[in-house]
């Protein structure tokens, strides 16, 4: 834990408070992170937990060495532009927003000095400390705060670097939006739990730790998902036949079709021809 790490929260929602409970006590003590929101009952969540809260920018700033921007996207022009004047030399600047170039941002910050910027893809398990997310840097970004970039979002999962920046649209198609799929596939195991004739709160446990447990055997184990697929199909058997009829209906190529076209809308957002 570094007493020498200051950061802050430039808007304090569900996402950023899943980073600060993931990097207090950790990375940095409670007191060393300053979160930034106009919401009341925000500012006084984070405030109960030993950090320290303002409602606009403020001098505290100052003394922040990363900055994380998580604010919607449709506000982060004005609300970069409000806070710009307080940013330090050389400060690591982390955006958690959707959609949003790091051509944009440095266009925002137009005056700052030397801002060394990277972009995070993050999805919505980090909320409860799973999560996956993907990182892109700026080249003027040296290794050390690459690592530190990475050390914070691996507070609440995994992370992985994309070399090129447009990679991050992949990124969001498959782990940013990911998880609605996953949310999807439980929905339908358990409708089909109860065609079968089992209560819905039956089937929906069933399909869930079902979800569960299949992701935690394939992170665990040193196989690939082929091959425990493999393991558990036995000829002429039960899973089989299911497998048949999701091969039978293409459900790979239905899977791919889905991403591409995630893929495209994030492509569109970040291109600024989306509405």
């Amino acid at each position: 834990m570094s007493k020498d790490l200051r950061i802050a929260f430039i808007g304090g929602g569900n996402m950023a408070a899943a980073l600060g409970a993931g990097l207090s006590g950790k990375l940095c003590p409670a007191g060393n992170i300053h979160v930034v929101d106009i919401n009341e009952d925000i500012r006084a969540r984070w405030q109960g937990q030993g950090s320290t809260v303002a409602a606009s920018a403020d001098e505290a700033l100052r003394a922040c060495n990363v900055w994380i921007y998580a604010v919607k996207p449709q506000v982060m022009d004005q609300v970069v532009q409000a806070t710009r004047p307080w940013m330090a030399p050389g400060t690591l600047v982390i955006s958690i927003a959707a959609g949003i170039t790091l051509a944009r941002f440095e266009e925002w910050l137009a005056g700052a000095e030397s801002p060394r910027l990277v972009r995070c893809m993050p999805n919505t398990p980090a909320l409860v400390g799973a999560g996956a997310s993907g990182l892109y840097a700026a080249a003027e970004v040296p290794q050390e705060q690459r690592e530190l970039a990475a050390s914070i979002l691996a507070a609440v999962g995994t992370v992985t670097w994309v070399e090129r920046e447009e990679q991050l649209d992949a990124v969001t198609a498959l782990s940013g939006s990911g998880p609605a799929y996953i949310f999807l596939l439980i929905e339908a195991l358990t409708a089909g739990g109860e065609q079968l004739g089992l209560a819905q709160a039956d089937a929906q446990t069933l399909a869930i730790q079902t979800v569960l447990g299949a992701a935690q055997l394939a992170a665990n184990s040193t196989e690939s998902p082929a091959v425990l697929r493999q393991r558990v199909t036995s000829p002429g058997g039960t899973t089989a036949a299911a497998l048949q009829v999701f091969e039978q209906r293409e459900w790979a190529a239905i899977v791919g079709e889905a991403m591409q076209a995630a893929a495209r809308r994030a492509a569109e957002l970040s291109q600024g021809t989306g509405s």
